[in-house]
């Protein structure tokens, strides 16, 4: 008799294998009593109101009075997102999440005020308060905020936008319900006859199956779902690109992607130069789809071939202990502090470590300045991309650790621009350290293979998906229609341009931009690939170096926000307005394919 494998309920899980969020409050009540205590501070804004211009002592209480809200707001945010990603359909924290946003969107509202005021002080006024003591902390916010003037609007106008706040979230919201919790995907036979639910966070491990009649059908029963929801889904795609298009033309930008990019101060030159570099190197892509399709011994080459290993017949299976343990020692090159932090983290409860029923897919890391850096996992023991996967999240939550404490709140929250560095700077040391201890050309084939199939995954698919963004908003701000169809035939185009002549493109694979998460929060993922062109160069410089390359990297760590992220990746020893680091990615990734042909 087959077995039949289901996803524990939330209460049924082992409270070791969670995360322990006692440490942002101890109960509900305790983050009740704040919330209380943050509602009632909304109304602090009012004393700074007007006076801005009056004197550095009045500014530099209204900046003070702002932060502690924001943080005292963070924590809040950090507990109640937290507690509804372990279950998404329990209604408690979803309540908590609504009501914190209704507020956070009435504090938003109270001060929105102070925007426009300090952008109407007169510059050499401005200068004079930056010479005042109590404004020493600010100094580098005010630099920043004022790189804005052109794009604030009046006082009334910024209070009309803040008061969206909470509609704004609406699309990212909805598409996460439905994905997580609403869509139902059925159960499915796997290569062991144990019969599996399919849902989000287990169709990976179905794409990895060394049968193929497995993924077959679990890529063709999961698309069903999305084909029964197009429409829906695709309505929700193009209101939140009508959202991002509709903020910057509200605010005086060029595009979507430009008030995107603005905030990083990232040129849309990098954008575009990423997209021209990954075009002109797809011949290499082509040709590791056709090594694939020979050495699989297919016929066709689908979507659903693409995920699982070469070498399926090799099992390389760690439990959670045992990922922790490679883990850190692939990243014993960062020093002892590193890893004994890390450590300590992983084997205890910075983790949310196995699926449930009702968890957020994916993985993520997540903390606050008065937290861990917490990390959620779907972990399978069976599927090696989930080693990779943690010690990805933990790159983000040492980088994390690092910038609170070397940082004050204002400047330790880095960009998700050299997030993606720290992350897939780690999965660079972990396949450097697995491919060390390969024993046989077989392994070290298996290894390559993996670290091919990371390269395409993060820096050509994101491209892709960034491509995708770039379009979709574009056609929007042209007013042109965004529909099933035209979000089909744009992405599909998009599919036979990066797949390549001899791939089979499954008629259900254009509905693959519906159902992608961080289309409903753009501009995002072209971070992922700039992110590991830049860790691949610098984890060959502090692999190659010395103490003081050592020390760069770790300073950049330690960053936080406290430069622009371009800035602090060219003092960590990268440049990425220069084209080398994602042709170097990129020639990497055609050698690889060439070593891998040479060992099968």
């Amino acid at each position: 008799m087959n077995t039949v494998v289901r996803l524990p309920e939330r209460s049924e899980v082992n409270v070791n294998d969670t995360w322990d969020l006692t440490l942002l409050f101890p109960n509900d009540d305790a983050w009740e009593k704040a919330f209380a205590e943050f509602e009632s501070k909304i109304d602090g804004y009012g004393q700074f109101k007007g006076k801005l211009a009056e004197s550095a002592q009045t500014l530099a209480a209204c900046l003070k009075f702002d932060g502690e809200l924001e943080r005292l707001g963070e924590r809040l945010g950090n507990y109640a997102f937290l507690k509804m990603a372990e279950d998404q359909t329990n209604g408690d924290y979803q309540k908590l999440m609504g009501r914190l946003q209704s507020v956070a969107t009435k504090a938003g509202e109270a001060g929105s005020y102070i925007r426009p005021e300090i952008m109407a002080i007169d510059d050499a006024l401005m200068e004079t308060f930056l010479a005042a003591p109590e404004m020493e902390l600010y100094q580098l916010m005010m630099e920043r905020l004022t790189r804005y003037k052109k794009f604030t609007l009046s006082e009334k106008e910024e209070q009309l936008l803040a008061m969206q706040g909470e509609m704004a979230g609406a699309t990212d919201r909805i598409f996460r319900q439905l994905h997580d919790a609403d869509l139902k995907f059925g159960t499915l036979e796997d290569e062991d006859g144990n019969e599996t639910e399919l849902s989000p966070s287990t169709f990976s491990q179905f794409l990895v199956s060394p049968n193929r009649e497995v993924r077959k059908k679990a890529f063709h029963q999961f698309y069903e779902q999305f084909t029964g929801h197009k429409n829906s889904l695709a309505a929700i795609l193009a209101g939140s690109i009508q959202k991002d298009v509709y903020y910057a033309r509200a605010r005086g930008y060029d595009s979507a992607l430009h008030s995107a990019l603005y905030a990083d101060n990232v040129p849309q030159s990098v954008y575009d130069n990423l997209i021209g570099a990954v075009r002109k190197n797809l011949p290499a892509l082509y040709k590791y789809y056709d090594l694939r399709k020979r050495k699989m011994g297919l016929d066709d080459i689908h979507h659903y071939d693409t995920y699982v290993p070469i070498l399926s017949d090799i099992e390389i299976e760690h439990t959670w202990d045992q990922a922790v343990e490679v883990v850190c020692q692939s990243l014993a090159p960062l020093g002892d502090e590193y890893v004994s932090v890390l450590k300590k983290g992983l084997a205890g409860r910075w983790c949310d470590r196995y699926p449930n029923a009702g968890k957020q897919s994916g993985a993520f890391s997540a903390g606050c300045f008065d937290s861990e850096p917490y990390i959620l996992m779907n972990y399978k023991p069976k599927v090696l991309n989930d080693v990779f996967t943690l010690t990805h999240e933990a790159g983000h939550s040492m980088h994390s650790h690092y910038s609170v404490k070397h940082q004050p709140f204002e400047y330790y929250s880095y960009t998700i621009f050299v997030a993606e560095v720290a992350s897939t700077f780690n999965e660079q040391l972990l396949t450097r350290h697995m491919l060390d201890q390969a024993t046989d050309d077989r392994l070290k084939a298996y290894l390559i293979n993996n670290e091919i199939d990371s390269i395409r995954g993060t820096i050509i698919r994101q491209t892709m998906f960034a491509e995708f963004e770039k379009l979709t908003h574009q056609m929007c701000e042209n007013g042109q229609p965004l529909t099933v169809d035209t979000f089909q035939e744009v992405y599909g185009q998009l599919l036979a341009d990066y797949f390549g002549p001899e791939f089979s493109i499954d008629e259900e694979l254009p509905l693959e931009c519906l159902r992608i998460p961080h289309f409903y929060r753009a501009f995002y993922v072209y971070k992922y690939a700039t992110g590991l062109s830049a860790s691949i160069a610098l984890s060959q410089r502090v692999l190659g170096g010395g103490k003081a390359e050592l020390d760069d990297y770790l300073s950049f760590l330690k960053g936080g926000c406290s430069k622009h992220p371009l800035d602090l990746l060219r003092d960590a020893g990268v440049d990425l307005e220069q084209p080398e680091p994602v042709d170097t990615a990129l020639q990497r990734f055609a050698d690889l394919v060439d070593q891998l042909d040479k060992l099968l």
